[in-house]
């Protein structure tokens, strides 16, 4: 076998330690490519275990004393996960350090956005905060890679080592591979979030959506919606929806904090809109927010309210309508600081939400508004077409009536003019007859014959009468209607209808007397009618009531009792009330039922036609669209309640003129 030269067996020795030296490292590399990439997919939510598998295994591999993750906004950084041989970095575990380029190394990378490699510290001018890194913990070189997304620095991946030169080209290339795993890390769990808070405002928005279409009559229950998606999406401490209502703002909703902070803010509303400074604020339209509710720019009622419910910053969204505002989302955390753009797009969503539903109610109410109308005209019309078939029912009953009535008149006229003749002519037979010479048997039965046929003559004469005074009320209602109709003065009719009632009693009745009692209401006043026809009425119903008080007197004969009739008028309003109350004999059941049936009477022949209540009837509701009760107890009182509207509607006038039309 042939040995080599001594020093190629050493070349090849060395060259295959340095080969087995790579793989290793190349393989150790790979593995922990490997490992940070299954944490990574295991941890889609959360950057945390990807940061301290990072750290760990960059400390491990580049055999640097200090790994580290640091994250930043555009004021501080701070640690976000640390790793190395010597435990936590005493000096940057206390919170936020200020981004200074001028003070420490890591704002200089942070600021410049570029990777900062110090291989030898002892070399350069050291800021304060990194001699105190050497001094302390002996540092001599650091490495700095910055964490870039769409041109922002989001933090660093820093290491840092005892000894000098420990980063070369290898070194930092590794390094910043693991840079590159942070960044999947963070970008991951952002477009997770992102993803899930999408799905979170999607799920929101069709929720509240939801609640309008399900309450288009009632607003609480999507401003309540509101109210609490905002502040669950948002993270926020409070959420209130306030609605300007005639230069008031209310309190629509809001999310609870504590009881008593709850029952002071519900107090503070409604308030003047001039007493509210966010309203000049937001009434262009504009988004406004306070960083810090204890910063000088705050009005002292903000900074109270804040005080009291217990939060530092907030943001005002405007609900604009037509341009115009009409309410406000308040949304409030607990902590100062500026809220994200997404979040103020967010609460602008819900703001146009409730303009929607605002609008669906609004709309709602005008329909529901306008239907009524309609059915209310609907009725209307109806009620006007069943009194125009009623008028002309009454119209052509009304003329037939007349007809009737008249070729009646005439033979009824034959018939008492020839009966009262025929009883003048038996007195004028009975002097004839005196000086014949005739048996008294004979004159007698004469006497007798004569006697029984003037008795039936005047009975004819009797029933012929009331036969002529029904005939003239048949006349009288076929006729139904004269005058104009005109607003009259409802109190001054009635004491109208009272003196002529009154007057015509004691000029047809000797000895009658009543007492007339009046309870009038000042506020009746006017009342669109036909005079003449309401007086008609009165006149009827209280000469009723003279009726029952005589009749109730002639009864009971002189026992202290007092004839009384009184009227009283009331204001319902649209409406006005007529009562004519008696105290005479009263009404019985059976009568009752049937007392407005026209020729129906309980009176005596020759005192009633039974046409007096019937015509009342048809003039107070066919031909003025009121109403006509009584209310009686037999032998104690009588009482006709009348209610007729303030304002007739067209189809009395038009029947008006249909019932002129009728006339014979």
């Amino acid at each position: 076998m042939t040995s080599l030269p001594p020093d190629l067996g050493t070349d090849l020795g060395e060259e295959n330690a340095r080969l087995t030296r790579e793989l290793r490292a190349a393989r150790d590399r790979q593995t922990a490519t490997s490992d940070i990439l299954r944490v990574i997919s295991q941890s889609p939510t959360d950057v945390q275990p990807v940061f301290e598998t990072i750290v760990r295994t960059a400390a491990r591999l580049l055999r640097c004393d200090r790994s580290l993750i640091l994250r930043c906004d555009s004021t501080s950084y701070w640690t976000a996960a640390s790793a190395g041989p010597e435990g936590p970095l005493p000096i940057l575990e206390h919170g936020k350090v200020p981004i200074d380029p001028e003070a420490n190394f890591p704002s200089r990378a942070i600021v410049e956005q570029k990777t900062l490699h110090l291989p030898d510290w002892s070399l350069i001018d050291l800021p304060e905060h990194e001699r105190r890194i050497h001094q302390e913990l002996g540092i001599n070189s650091s490495l700095f890679l910055p964490l870039l997304r769409e041109g922002e620095c989001i933090g660093l991946l820093a290491m840092t080592g005892k000894r000098a030169g420990l980063f070369g080209e290898s070194e930092i290339a590794l390094a910043e591979s693991f840079r590159d795993q942070a960044l999947i890390a963070i970008e991951n769990v952002r477009l997770f979030d992102e993803t899930n808070e999408a799905l979170e405002r999607q799920t929101a928005t069709a929720e509240i959506l939801k609640v309008i279409a399900s309450s288009p009559s009632d607003l609480q229950p999507v401003f309540e919606a509101i109210a609490t998606s905002s502040n669950r999406l948002i993270g926020g401490f409070s959420t209130a929806v306030l609605r300007f209502i005639d230069d008031e703002l209310h309190l629509a909703a809001f999310t609870p904090t504590n009881a008593k902070a709850d029952e002071t803010l519900k107090a503070s509303f409604p308030r003047p809109l001039s007493e509210f400074p966010p309203f000049m604020l937001v009434r262009d339209g504009e988004t406004q927010q306070f960083v810090d509710t204890e910063s000088e720019d705050v009005s002292p009622l903000l900074r109270d309210i804040a005080r009291l419910r217990g939060y530092r910053s907030m943001l005002f969204t405007p609900v604009m309508s037509n341009a115009k505002p009409i309410g406000i989302i308040s949304v409030t955390r607990k902590e100062p600081g500026t809220f994200a753009a997404h979040h103020i797009q967010l609460v602008r969503t819900f703001a146009d939400q409730a303009v929607i539903a605002i609008e669906n109610v609004r709309l709602f109410d005008e329909v529901q508004a306008r239907t009524r109308e309609l059915a209310a005209s609907l009725d209307d019309l109806r009620t006007a077409q069943d009194r125009l078939v009623q008028t002309e029912k009454l119209a052509s009953l009304g003329q037939l009536t007349a007809g009737i009535a008249h070729e009646i008149k005439n033979p009824l006229n034959f018939v008492n003019n020839f009966s009262a003749l025929s009883a003048e002519l038996t007195d004028e037979l009975n002097d004839v007859l005196k000086p014949a010479a005739l048996d008294n048997k004979t004159r007698k039965e004469v006497n007798e014959l004569t006697h029984m046929l003037k008795g039936n003559l005047e009975k004819v004469v009797q029933h012929g009468k009331r036969a002529d005074s029904i005939v003239k009320n048949m006349l009288l209602h076929s006729r139904e209607g004269s005058g104009e109709h005109r607003p009259a003065d409802i109190n001054a009719l009635v004491d109208e209808s009272l003196n002529l009632a009154y007057h015509g009693a004691r000029a047809e009745r000797q000895g009658f007397n009543v007492t007339l009692q009046r309870d009038f209401d000042p506020a009746a006043g006017m009342v669109e009618l036909f005079p003449q026809e309401i007086t008609r009425v009165f006149l009827n119903l209280i000469s009723n009531g003279f009726y029952a008080v005589t009749r109730r007197k002639m009864e009971i004969g002189n026992s202290g009792f007092e004839p009384t009739v009184r009227a009283t008028t009331r204001n319902l309003g649209h409406a006005v009330e007529i009562r004519i109350r008696d105290n005479g004999t009263g009404i019985p059941a059976e009568v009752k039922e049937r007392m407005f049936n026209p020729f129906f009477t309980t009176k005596p022949a020759g005192e009633g036609t039974g046409l007096g209540l019937s015509m009342s009837h048809d003039i107070v509701v066919k031909q003025h669209g009121g109403s006509i009760d009584v209310e009686t107890e037999p032998g104690q009182f009588t009482e006709f309640t009348v209610v007729l509207p303030r304002t007739s509607n067209q189809s009395g006038k038009n029947n008006q003129s249909d019932k002129n039309r009728g006339q014979p």
